[in-house]
């Protein structure tokens, strides 16, 4: 089977992972933020490792930068959700603690992906 160029990518599969983990996370979320924190956390995870994707498909450089523009700008989002529900306490501080710590990994490889096109 063909692998694209952005499965050889970290950074994706660092953000495919942190997706997966926020899924897992999530499901013990109370029913009535199915409809609010979970679906945005959900969502906003899949489009980080999303725009990496399809970034790194783009053929002109402006293109790719802009979508690891919108990765990054999308970890930001992410990173406000799990603040929220840390708050809310619907996240322990360990987990919260885990999933920054894998953002600000995912950011710091976006901003290198971002750069390296300079």
């Amino acid at each position: 089977m063909r692998k694209y160029s952005f499965e050889k990518l970290d950074v994706w599969r660092k953000a495919k992972d942190f997706t997966v983990r926020i899924y897992t996370v999530t499901k013990s979320y109370p029913d009535e933020e199915k409809y609010g924190l979970v679906s945005q956390l959900r969502r906003a995870s899949v489009s980080i490792a999303s725009n990496i994707a399809e970034g790194s498909s783009r053929n002109t450089i402006k293109d790719q930068k802009r979508f690891y523009t919108i990765a990054y700008s999308t970890t930001v989002e992410v990173l406000n959700q799990l603040i929220i529900s840390y708050e809310l306490e619907l996240l322990e501080k360990d987990i919260y603690e885990q999933l920054r710590s894998e953002l600000e990994i995912i950011t710091k490889l976006i901003n290198r992906l971002h750069n390296s096109l300079n």
